[in-house]
């Protein structure tokens, strides 16, 4: 069915567009789900474009990582991707157009004639830029090459209505005349994202606050071009702890080395929701609630703090409540890292190993680490762990355990209860003490799951050769 007019003009559509000259990081990632959400909060649409125009520093692998991230977070966009460099012709067709009505002009100054006028301006005490020589130029000089700069007004004011911070006016002999076109034909970022939000029929444009100085400047284009003008919300950026700019040093790293570090994507999609938004004191948010609730109203005004430490917090919320066999999926990968392969036979060893790592494991990397005993008998016991417990002293436990174990025609539980508590009454030990050369001698390390549970899961015949292997480790030292 065919939308009306009045349908399609209050469609909100946003978008986001990253630059490939570097990593999807927290920052990007945040502001892409934060057009996301409002776009799906509103019914609305939601756009992905890359900006490639910076020929030089933009990279493939840049854009397959950007790809990559939002695809696993499952931020999914409803258009695109699209490119800039594809619609070059566009912005050139732009560019000569306001050329044409008197809109913008050509400028032949030099680099070195521009970087001797700012040396001037700083000399003399004044804001270095540029003093419009070739403004009002008449004729043209010869087959010189030339840019193409915007005639910014010399007087007046431009303002917007900011959803996030309200009225912002900026007085028009503050603003230089940009330039929109280069030598090398191609065009310059304050222009090209206001040729592709209005052709793109954007709403509402949700980016970082370091760009409200860009928008006067693209308010102005707007007008020039006839274009209406979008819906503007400026998120503030996010900070380490140190209330400095987030940078490397606080996390800011690839999105998906998080993910190669083994987070959750419902964890780190729910985390970046709440970096600078809120919803009450409501701290875990399912993606339907996330869409449900978030609004631009209840965007904060001040820099968000990046907390890894409730990152990791939240990252073991998820995996304690996500059904245990998602959660076995997505562990595999990471025990294959550490050179375990799960064949078919062990799926179901592997969710139970979840289950009982899930308590204690922050991350899928530490939870494959923590489990790398269930699937090998290679492992290599801890120092500390062998010299305590796997001695010529714990040597008689292992052997009273093992030929104990040998008897039990099946692994129940109570059986098993009953022999550790045989066990005490012949040695005269605590529990513990017969428990932990057992525990070693199984798994390697003095933590793990309860004894029961990892017998049940490695299976008696595992069990047995284990101990075996204790005792042969004992005798030999």
């Amino acid at each position: 069915m065919l939308k009306t007019f009045q349908e399609v003009v209050l469609t909100v559509k946003t978008r986001f567009a990253p630059s490939p000259t570097g990593y999807l990081h927290i920052g990007g990632a945040r502001t892409a789900l934060f057009n996301y959400l409002f776009a799906k909060h509103n019914n609305g649409i939601y756009t992905l474009r890359i900006e490639d125009t910076d020929v030089e520093r933009s990279q493939e692998k840049y854009v397959e990582d950007i790809l990559k991230g939002l695809a696993w977070l499952g931020i999914n966009w409803d258009e695109g991707p699209y490119f800039q460099k594809d619609r070059m012709d566009i912005y050139k067709e732009h560019a000569y157009r306001l050329l044409e009505e008197g809109h913008a002009y050509k400028c032949y100054c030099t680099a070195e004639m521009l970087e001797e006028k700012r040396k001037i301006a700083l000399k003399e005490g004044r804001k270095p830029a540029y003093d419009r020589t070739c403004r009002e130029l008449k004729g043209t000089p010869g087959d010189k090459p030339y840019v193409i700069r915007f005639k910014t007004p010399l007087s007046g004011e431009v303002s917007f209505d900011d959803i996030i911070r309200g009225n912002i006016t900026f007085k028009c002999e503050e603003l230089d005349d940009l330039v929109i076109f280069r030598t090398d034909n191609t065009p310059t970022y304050n222009f090209t994202v206001v040729i592709d939000d209005a052709l793109m029929g954007l709403t509402h444009i949700i980016r970082g606050d370091d760009h409200i100085n860009n928008t006067p400047r693209q308010i102005i284009i707007y007008q020039a071009l006839g274009y209406k003008t979008p819906m503007f919300a400026h998120v503030p950026l996010i900070h380490g702890k140190d209330k400095a700019r987030l940078s490397k040093r606080h996390g800011a790293v690839s999105l998906l080395e998080y993910k190669n570090d083994g987070f959750l994507s419902e964890a780190l999609l729910n985390y970046l929701s709440r970096l600078g938004w809120a919803h009450g004191d409501q701290e875990v948010f399912s993606r339907e609630e996330l869409i449900e609730n978030f609004t631009l109203e209840h965007v904060g005004k001040s820099p968000a703090i990046f907390d890894m430490d409730k990152l990791t917090w939240l990252n073991g919320h998820y995996l304690k409540t996500l059904p245990e066999q998602t959660i076995a999926e997505r562990l595999i990968p990471f025990l294959e890292e550490i050179g375990i392969k799960v064949d078919q036979n062990e799926r179901i060893k592997l969710t139970a190993v979840v289950k009982n790592l899930k308590e204690r494991a922050k991350t899928l990397k530490e939870m494959a680490s923590m489990a790398r005993f269930f699937f090998t008998d290679d492992f290599e016991y801890d120092e500390k762990a062998r010299e305590k417990f796997l001695t010529d002293e714990t040597m008689p436990i292992l052997d009273s355990f093992l030929s104990g174990l040998k008897n039990i025609t099946s692994l129940d539980e109570n059986k098993q209860k009953k022999l550790i508590e045989d066990m005490v009454q012949a040695f005269n030990k605590k529990v513990v003490e017969i428990i932990q050369p057992v525990r070693v001698a199984l798994s390697g390390k003095t933590v793990s799951p309860g004894i029961f549970e990892v017998i049940n899961i490695l299976g008696k015949e595992s069990v047995e050769q284990r101990l075996e292997r204790a005792i042969k480790f004992i005798k030999e030292q």
